[in-house]
C-alpha cells in the first residue's frame, strides 16, 4: 500500500431545484478513490444521485494547506495542529 494523501475535490450539484458548488478535503491513496468518497458522501447527505454530481477538478493537497480541522488532525497528527 502507498501512502495516504490530500486530495480537495471541487465541483457541482445540479438537481431541477438546487444547483450549487462544493469544494470537499478527503484522504485517500489516488484521485479516483478520492471521487469515489466524494460520491459517497455527497450522495448519502443530500440525497442525490451521481449523475446529478460534477466534478470539476480534484488536485492534492499538502498537509500544511489542508482547511478541514478533521483532516488536518488526522494528517498532521495531534501535536503538530495547535502549533
Amino acid at each position: 500500500m502507498g501512502e495516504v494523501k490530500v486530495f480537495r475535490v471541487t465541483g457541482e450539484i445540479v438537481k431541477p431545484t438546487l444547483h450549487t458548488g462544493f469544494r470537499k478535503e478527503v484522504r485517500a491513496l489516488k484521485p479516483e478513490v478520492a471521487v469515489e468518497k466524494v460520491y459517497q458522501e455527497i450522495g448519502s447527505k443530500h440525497r442525490v444521485k451521481r449523475f446529478q454530481i460534477r466534478i470539476l477538478k480534484v488536485e492534492e493537497v499538502s498537509p500544511e494547506e489542508v482547511e478541514s480541522p478533521v483532516i488536518k488532525k488526522l494528517t498532521l497528527g495531534e501535536r503538530e495542529v495547535g502549533e
